[in-house]
């Protein structure tokens, strides 16, 4: 290998892209095509940088396995930047085996590492966690050191384990500061201050307060029944009850736990689950009717009683109920959440995150555009969503994965 392609790979490894491309410009052999790919992903032109990889991939002859390789996983990690969460992964897969085969350990971990990221960013934690346990981070350069513990970080976020997510961005705050990459030290930055961003309302005996991660940790590990409302599920105990498929159980439940201990009027259920601004006896029936599947529901951890006005809910053995309610009324706010990393995302990209339909994203598209919270990319095929960093924005409890216990 020459002298030019070390010195631009070692500028890469640097993040000095512009370096880079001042030693290797101008030549089209198979290993500055690739170099020059990497570096145009470093300086965001990712349309530029696919196209350059895919030719160094075709022109390294088939005795260049491991040239090849590291391609697919250079290119792997542009479809995950771009929000490309359909790139078929068994390109990845193959990629690392070969790597490993043939003994390049560092770039063999970088790809699983890839495969880590895209698992979290879909909300995919305990796949995640299951490739976690046999990687050794050790192998990867100390700038992707820093990025993966800022994947520890995120699963660690979502999972609601706080403690372990400051110990995480502890180790990635000390691998970017060794790295001397600015922009990674910003991202450990940004991703510290999550840990200390309002994240959810807690509405309890009348009252709002809005709490912190940690909060939300200690409320989930304590003996009160929580109405979770940012992922509609019922937490106590370390029982998990979902609701998510049934907005209906879910709405009557956050509703009689925001009146808990009080009842709360047929009346007042009936518009809050039903919106019926004028009842008859069928709107009673279905209310009885859902009463009794709430029942069913809950029946681990909660009873439903009926009284003269209504009905009230009753805790088996938590001393306290609470409900737990985004940060923010906001409509469509999952999609939002996802939105505001800063990243362009594809429609499809959203749709398997969320684990929503595409068409469902896209109405959800089409009303944040209409109010101009969101503005869209390109046309056709290579349309993508994005929005403006907001600071501050309480992005961690609305993004998919399980909660603890789930």
């Amino acid at each position: 290998m020459d002298s030019l392609i070390i010195a631009a790979a070692r500028a890469l490894a640097s993040g000095d892209a512009l370096g880079a491309l001042n030693s290797i410009a101008l030549r089209d052999d198979p290993p500055a095509l690739a170099l020059r790919g990497i570096a145009m992903a470093q300086l965001g032109d990712l349309i530029r940088a696919k196209t350059l990889l895919r030719r160094a991939a075709r022109a390294f002859g088939p005795q260049e396995a491991v040239a090849r390789a590291r391609c697919v996983v250079a290119e792997a990690e542009i479809a995950l930047v771009s929000r490309d969460l359909n790139w078929p992964l068994t390109a990845l897969g193959a990629a690392h085996d070969t790597l490993q085969r043939h003994g390049d350990l560092a770039n063999a971990a970088h790809a699983r590492y890839i495969a880590i990221r895209r698992l979290l960013l879909i909300g995919r934690l305990d796949q995640a966690e299951r490739l976690i346990e046999d990687f050794d981070p050790a192998l990867l350069p100390t700038a992707s050191r820093a990025a993966y513990e800022l994947t520890i970080a995120g699963i660690a976020i979502r999972r609601l384990r706080t403690g372990s997510a400051r110990a995480a961005l502890a180790r990635a705050e000390y691998a970017a500061r060794q790295a001397r990459i600015a922009s990674l030290a910003a991202e450990v930055e940004s991703a510290t201050r999550v840990l200390d961003t309002p994240a959810a309302r807690l509405i309890a005996h009348g009252k709002v307060r809005i709490l912190r991660l940690d909060d939300i940790e200690a409320l989930l590990g304590s003996k009160a029944l929580v109405i979770d409302a940012c992922r509609h599920v019922v937490c106590h105990g370390g029982k998990v009850i979902s609701l998510k498929t049934r907005p209906i159980l879910f709405a009557l439940a956050r509703a009689l736990a925001e009146a808990w201990p009080s009842d709360v009027s047929r009346a007042a259920l009936l518009a809050c689950a039903f919106r019926a601004k004028h009842t008859d006896e069928s709107h009673r029936a279905r209310l009885r009717v859902a009463i009794g599947r709430l029942r069913r529901a809950l029946g681990a951890v909660a009873n439903i009683d009926a009284t003269p006005n209504g009905f009230a809910l009753v805790p088996s053995r938590a001393r306290d109920v609470a409900v737990l309610a985004p940060p923010t009324d906001e409509a469509h706010a999952t999609v939002l959440a996802l939105l505001a990393d800063g990243e362009a995302w594809s429609s499809s990209a959203l749709a398997l995150a969320l684990g929503a339909s595409q068409r469902t994203v896209q109405r959800a598209l089409d009303g944040l555009a209409a109010d101009g919270k969101v503005q869209a990319i390109g046309r056709g095929r290579s349309r993508r969503w994005m929005m403006p960093p907001v600071p501050g924005f309480p992005t961690t409890l609305l993004l998919p994965a399980a909660l603890p216990g789930g």
